[in-house]
C-alpha cells in the first residue's frame, strides 16, 4: 500500500492511510489475531457474518425493486 505526501502535508496522507487500512480490513483483521479464537467458535462467527451478509443484499436488493 502507498500514499503519497503532497505539499508536505503528512496530517492528510495519514488520513488517506487510515482510510485505506479500514476499507482494506486490516484494522478488523488486527483485532481479531488479538486473542486465540477456537475453530468451533470461529466457525459459527463466520457462519454468522454471512448470513447477516446475505440478510443484507437481500434488503438492499429488495429496496431497489420497490
Amino acid at each position: 500500500m502507498e500514499v503519497s505526501v503532497r505539499d508536505n502535508n503528512v496530517d492528510q496522507a495519514l488520513r488517506v492511510l487510515k482510510k485505506k487500512l479500514q476499507r482494506e480490513g486490516v484494522y478488523r483483521e488486527m483485532r481479531l489475531k488479538e486473542f486465540f479464537e477456537k475453530p468451533s467458535i470461529k466457525k459459527a462467527r463466520e457462519k454468522k457474518e454471512a448470513i447477516s451478509r446475505q440478510r443484507k443484499l437481500a434488503r438492499k436488493k429488495a429496496l431497489r425493486e420497490g
